[in-house]
């Protein structure tokens, strides 16, 4: 993904969750991904998917059951 691409998938996710501290940096190593971030921490993955000229988008996020246990009142 290039830098435009990066900026309108950051300011996107920033308005969808209304958080200004989500970053879509890319990957060194590869071009149809990227990583997204809330300030310093790792939060999921950005996918692009090209396939039959219907360009869209895919964010990963996972969920680990030990970040359930710090929610628990």
């Amino acid at each position: 993904m290039d830098k435009t691409e990066l900026a309108r998938l950051q300011r996107y996710m920033r308005t969808l969750f209304g958080n200004p501290h989500i970053k879509v940096l890319g990957r060194p190593k590869k071009k149809d991904s990227a990583d997204v971030y809330i300030g310093e921490e790792f939060i999921g993955i950005m996918f692009k998917d090209d396939e039959d000229d219907d360009l869209s988008y895919n964010f990963e996020m996972a969920i680990l059951d030990t970040d359930l246990d710090d929610m628990e009142d």
